[in-house]
């Protein structure tokens, strides 16, 4: 069953997804976050692939500090590895979220890995 929080974030979620669309040259980052983990994504919408991702969860993740250190970590990983394969501008998807504590930390930290919005 939805609560009302889910129900809210998921009509936020759309509302923000027709406005924005990843392409070839700018692709969409996506943030998805739970109550003990966070995962990116850098998706392609026109060909309907995601490019790269990272999340708190790898086996090669090593977690230190708490949840906003965490998504500081994996956002630095992220711009990276986004690096590695060419992108350098994203379209940011913050999913419903507000850009408020892990998801502005998150942000951050890939505009400081080098990455555009």
């Amino acid at each position: 069953m939805a609560t009302k929080r889910d129900i809210r974030r998921f009509k936020l979620k759309m509302v923000i997804r027709k406005k924005i669309n990843g392409t070839s040259e700018k692709p969409r980052l996506s943030v998805f976050k739970s109550n003990k983990e966070i995962y990116v994504q850098i998706i392609d919408d026109v060909k309907k692939i995601t490019l790269v991702s990272a999340s708190s969860i790898e086996k090669t993740f090593v977690k230190n500090g708490n949840k906003t250190d965490v998504a500081v970590s994996v956002g630095k990983l992220i711009a990276e590895r986004a690096k590695c394969i060419g992108v350098d501008t994203v379209v940011f998807d913050r999913n419903g979220y507000l850009y408020h504590g892990r998801i502005k930390s998150l942000a951050d930290a890939v505009r400081d890995g080098g990455l555009k919005f």
